[in-house]
């Protein structure tokens, strides 16, 4: 108890009035005591990197399937990579870190095998069953699929950490979620900030393995403005740089600190503007507060179209796409076709819910190369069962 009260006089006397202190959680579904020494935002951080589901990530495609190559990301680097990103945005800030760490490692725990291909197919096979969205799965991961305590299914994660989950936002990521558990308001700051560093990780780091896997060329970056200011910058004080292997890391260093300062400075403007007193008037607004500057956002649309015309309908990219939705499709339809196939935790399970739920939380807990070895086994005659 004596921690505890230190802990919650630090907390006031560290972070900002807007930020959301642990000692003022809704707390957990289920009544746990407290820790001696630890916040409950440390646990639920602590508990999401001992799960399962997180160690699967290092199998799970970030954009290159993992047998592509081993310097490429994948789901876990990318995780860890939001992670880092998001502390530095909240430490600048005054935000709680143990929060937003927290909400960036769980943010893709949900995510299907074979990225953004996988989750579209999964998506549409069950469009009449109430579709998929990893958001949601993430949270059904954390509040039930993970198994590790005998008091309470799932990980029993504060109500913050698991209204950050849902209430994650990118481009990638609409949340959809039961209003009667996570009222439509805004969510903490903290929960803001993953969002933020989730597409500056991604961003930055598809440029970075696009031009490592020569998808894209720095000459052809040249032509965006971004890429060429930095450039010009980086040959300011490095004349011959971009005729060596170092060019590469630096350029995308610089660009991962331009837009982390950019978000910094931009989120800054909007809370002086709109002073919220605490994490109710962060609530009540009708607009994110951790936000990008208007030129940052004219810049960086240009580089995501760059992506998305010269990386992401790439050749290689479509056909691992393709080869993706069609073995996600076969493990689906044979599964429902007949749930005998599916393994004995998972069928034992027909009879508390229905199949087409069963079907889905497989498949998105499977990794990259445990759904190809389970499409050969479904597909292949000659392949061991």
């Amino acid at each position: 108890m004596i921690f505890s009260d230190d802990f919650k006089k630090r907390e006031q006397q560290t972070l900002a009035p807007y930020a959301m202190k642990s000692t003022e959680s809704r707390g957990r579904r289920y009544k746990e005591p407290t820790h001696p020494y630890r916040s409950d935002f440390q646990r639920d951080r602590e508990r999401i990197i001992h799960s399962t589901s997180f160690r699967r990530l290092e199998y799970k495609t970030q954009v290159f399937v993992n047998y592509e190559g081993d310097h490429y990301r994948t789901r876990l680097t990318h995780t860890i990579e939001v992670a880092q990103i998001a502390r530095s945005i909240a430490r600048a800030l005054g935000l709680n870190e143990d929060l937003t760490e927290g909400i960036a490692l769980a943010h893709d725990l949900g995510h299907t095998p074979f990225g953004h291909s996988g989750e579209a197919a999964l998506n549409r096979l069950t469009k009449d069953h109430g579709g998929f969205e990893h958001n949601r799965q993430s949270l059904r991961v954390v509040e039930y699929l993970e198994r590790r305590y005998p008091d309470f299914p799932g990980l029993n994660l504060t109500y913050e950490l698991r209204e950050g989950i849902l209430k994650h936002e990118t481009t990638y990521d609409n949340p959809n979620f039961p209003a009667d558990l996570f009222p439509v308001d805004r969510g903490t700051l903290e929960c803001q900030v993953v969002s933020v560093a989730d597409e500056i990780a991604y961003t930055c780091h598809d440029v970075d393995d696009g031009l490592s896997a020569g998808l894209i060329t720095a000459d052809k970056l040249l032509e965006l403005s971004l890429w060429k200011d930095l450039h010009n910058q980086l040959l300011k004080s490095h004349p011959n740089i971009d005729r060596t292997s170092l060019y590469r890391p630096q350029m995308v260093r610089m660009l991962v600190n331009e837009m982390i300062t950019d978000a910094v400075n931009a989120s800054i403007t909007a809370l002086r503007k709109h002073k919220p007193a605490n994490i109710d008037e962060v609530r009540e607004l009708s607009l994110n507060l951790v936000c990008r500057s208007e030129e940052a956002i004219k810049r960086e649309s240009l580089l995501r179209q760059f992506l998305f015309d010269n990386m992401y309908r790439h050749y290689r990219l479509v056909r691992m796409a393709v080869k993706a939705e069609r073995i996600i499709a076969a493990l689906f339809n044979a599964y429902i076709s007949n749930p005998d196939q599916l393994p004995p935790g998972f069928k034992a399970r027909l009879d508390e819910d229905d199949v087409y739920t069963i079907v889905t939380d497989y498949i998105a807990g499977m990794t990259d190369r445990y759904a190809g070895q389970e499409y050969k086994k479904l597909t292949d005659p000659f392949e061991l069962i």
